[in-house]
């Protein structure tokens, strides 16, 4: 099976990526589909899987844990890569327990884990982690009573320690306990691959020195949030490949189901799910690793996500088969189990979206930034200099000639039109702008002009056309949608019929955005009718000046007119004003320069955004379904930002984040219009008449105008499609 973008994972430097091909090629090779439909089938559950000896001979139960406690030192984000890789096995077998109450034995830095971890790292003994319980321990001489019980422990059947939490002085603190000392009995779970267990102790002795510190149970969580999120990020991976290979080859109706658009969407929306899993539990992992103050929000976060997003990954890999999904020999549903079997271990969906609602409505906020390395800072010394001298002009119409001509407007581009910057200087020049105070020309649709034109055009294009945009001088617009070809350009109609010195075009445009302002427009017109449809199209700049031009302003559901329809009667565009080769226009229109322009937000700050639903919820009384809504939202919108930082950090490691961008920017478009919905639903009438004292203007006018988020651009159902056959490979309709 060939490897998609999708299937990268979760390491996002050149070590982490090779350490997951190194894991995903063991596993692959070891833990066969044989030796895991034998540990199904089995009557008894062995303790160790006839694999375990080579497994723990790859040092992976040790990644998480620090090298002076006997570990490899790589931190939680390498011990993730590790199991994501193992995860598209769903493996039999302690691993994932233990390496669970190694970290946790780890973070604590208690005596405990001097003398426990050895085991747990040779693999010589398990161990299993209780995340809830209701156990109590009592000061007795040199230790303490525990007495309680908790159900569902991972991995505790057969585990030789028990990470339990319990009632210490009327504090929740953390044991470490010999599973000997208590009474484990095994519970039907419905992982059948993977053994649970309920744990009781009546009066058991555990001595002092087993208390973990003053670990904290909100870190216990965030540790196993990433641990067995991480794991579960291999089930969604392997869910995501198999169904997509699975509609490539499957035959329905004389085609590949593929090619249908529900299954296609089906697919994408599984892809989609597997990269804002894999951008939250990143973050998480790194947050953790760093010490960082708002790491249990992160993987708080990372809760609220990955478990459902994989029980519905592992739902939608069953439907997308079939029949043959729900087959006990079909491994579908060995995945479905231990998606669920996760989730629930991780506690009820409401518990973990009250956790973020609460710290968010306290304040806490986790800024994205990526962190670049050690050269940026070389970097950003002349930048800063060169900056400064920018900033300094007070007049504001020279400080926008100096932005052009300096090339910090589009600084991707090549000189002297930008500054040739690669993805780092890039983000170095975009932060020391803003640190500047700069006010940067809002070119709109000239961006994409300058892009096409730099790219393909003439130096006489470049120098009466890319100069003056840049300088913010002239405003564009693009004529490239029609009433019958919007999301399918290449249905285009509009005629271009050679004359003398140029091409007459005839025909029609429509939702323009602010043609009946602009200057100049992007135009493609079909040049030639007899070749294939994405052939025969070319790509002119027009001057809107032209006679044969009308703009006629559309009234959109705002009641204001920033779209337009344009009719072309017998307009003269000379063939000094060609972009490109004639006929070559499809290639213009869609082709950027090398030097990609890195994304710095998927974020439609002109539209709802978390911004806004933050000063809308603190300070207000939400109700229960309010709180769970507004924490759903803000752990989506997170997501969407740790998109974003993944593709800026993709970028600088020279991978193609092109799909994954895609992916932020689908999800970006509807989170606006899930904001604005929800400030309305929660303001009640303040929601649709205007209120005093309340944010009901604003809120309405965002709601009515974030309805066009899903549509321009390329509507939400075309985007999946791009997405289905860029990222997953399936075939086009």
């Amino acid at each position: 099976m060939g490897r998609g973008s999708y299937e990268l994972g979760l390491g996002l430097s050149e070590e982490h990526r090779a350490l997951a091909e190194s894991v995903r090629a063991f596993a692959e090779r070891v833990i066969s589909p044989d030796e895991v439909r034998a540990a199904l089938e089995s009557t008894t559950e062995d303790k160790f899987p006839a694999f375990w000896p080579a497994l723990v001979g790859q040092d992976l139960l040790g990644l998480a844990v620090p090298e002076e406690l006997g570990g490899q030192g790589g931190g939680l984000l390498t011990l993730a890569v590790a199991l994501e890789a193992l995860g598209r096995t769903v493996a039999p077998g302690p691993f994932a327990a233990t390496a669970l109450t190694g970290a946790v034995l780890a973070a604590a830095d208690a005596k405990a884990g001097v003398e426990l971890l050895p085991g747990l790292l040779d693999g010589s003994r398990t161990g299993a982690v209780a995340l809830d319980g209701a156990f109590r321990a009592e000061a007795a001489s040199g230790g303490y009573l525990l007495t309680g019980s908790a159900d569902a422990v991972l991995g505790a059947r057969g585990a030789d320690v028990l990470i339990i939490p319990a009632e210490v002085d009327g504090t929740r603190r953390w044991l470490a306990v010999d599973a000997g000392l208590v009474v484990v009995q095994p519970q039907d779970s419905i992982d059948l691959l993977r053994g649970s267990a309920r744990i009781q102790a009546d009066g058991v002795r555990v001595d002092a020195e087993r208390v973990l510190g003053d670990l904290d149970e909100a870190r216990v969580r965030s540790i196993a949030a990433v641990v067995l999120g991480a794991e579960a990020l291999g089930g969604m991976s392997w869910c995501v490949s198999t169904a997509t290979e699975y509609a490539k080859t499957r035959v329905q109706f004389g085609r590949p189901i593929g090619q249908f658009q529900a299954v296609k969407h089906k697919c994408a929306n599984m892809g989609i799910a597997l990269e804002k899993a894999r951008a939250v539990v990143w973050d998480a992992a790194s947050a953790l690793d760093a010490g960082d103050e708002t790491a249990d929000f992160a993987a708080d976060i990372a809760a609220v996500v990955v478990p459902d997003a994989a029980v519905q990954v592992a739902q939608d890999c069953i439907q997308v088969h079939g029949g043959i999904g729900f087959t006990w020999e079909h491994d579908a549903h060995l995945y479905y189990r231990r998606a669920l079997a996760v989730r629930g271990v991780l506690g009820t969906r409401d518990d973990r979206v009250e956790r973020v609602a609460r710290q968010a409505s306290a304040g806490v906020v986790r800024h994205v930034e990526p962190e670049l390395p050690a050269e940026a800072e070389t970097l950003r010394v002349p930048v800063r200099s060169a900056l400064a001298a920018v900033a300094a002009i007070d007049d504001e119409d020279d400080q926008l000639v100096a932005l052009g001509d300096g090339g910090w407007v589009q600084p991707h581009l090549p000189k002297p039109y930008g500054r040739g910057a690669a993805p780092l200087e890039q983000i170095v020049i975009a932060q020391e702008i803003a640190a500047a105070g700069i006010a940067m020309p809002q070119l709109l649709m000239g961006g994409w002009a300058v892009q096409a034109v730099v790219g393909h055009g003439t130096e006489r294009q470049k120098q009466d056309l890319v100069v003056p945009t840049l300088r913010g001088e002239l405003v564009w617009c693009q004529l490239f949608s029609e009433p019958g070809a919007g999301s399918d350009l290449a249905s285009l109609t509009t005629k271009a019929v050679k004359v003398d010195g140029g091409w007459k075009v005839t025909g029609q445009k429509i939702w323009t955005t602010v043609a009946q302002f602009a200057d100049w427009a992007m135009l493609i017109a079909r040049t030639d009718p007899d070749k294939p449809k994405h052939e025969g199209i070319t790509y002119f700049v027009l001057d809107m000046a032209t006679p044969g031009v009308t703009v006629r302003p559309l009234r959109e559901m705002t009641g204001s007119a920033l779209f337009n329809e344009v009719f072309l009667d017998d307009v003269f565009v000379p063939d000094e004003n060609v972009v490109g080769a004639v006929n070559d226009g499809w290639h213009v229109a869609r082709t950027t320069l090398a030097g990609e322009r890195v994304a710095l937000s998927q974020k439609m700050e002109a539209y709802a955004t978390d911004k806004d639903l933050l000063a809308f919820a603190r300070g207000r009384e939400l109700g229960a379904v309010g709180r769970y809504r507004f924490g759903g939202l803000i752990a989506e919108s997170q997501a969407i930002d740790l998109i974003g930082a993944r593709i800026v950090l993709g970028q600088l490691a020279g991978s193609d984040v092109s799909t994954t961008s895609s992916v932020g920017k689908l999800l970006a478009m509807g989170l606006g219009q899930s904001i604005s919905e929800f400030v309305v639903a929660e303001l009640g009438q303040a929601g649709v008449v205007a209120v005093p004292g309340q944010p009901s203007d604003k809120a309405m006018e965002q709601l009515i105008a974030g309805r066009a988020t899903t549509i321009y651009g390329g509507t939400t159902e075309v985007q999946l499609n791009v997405i289905a056959e860029r990222m997953l490979g399936l075939p086009r309709d």
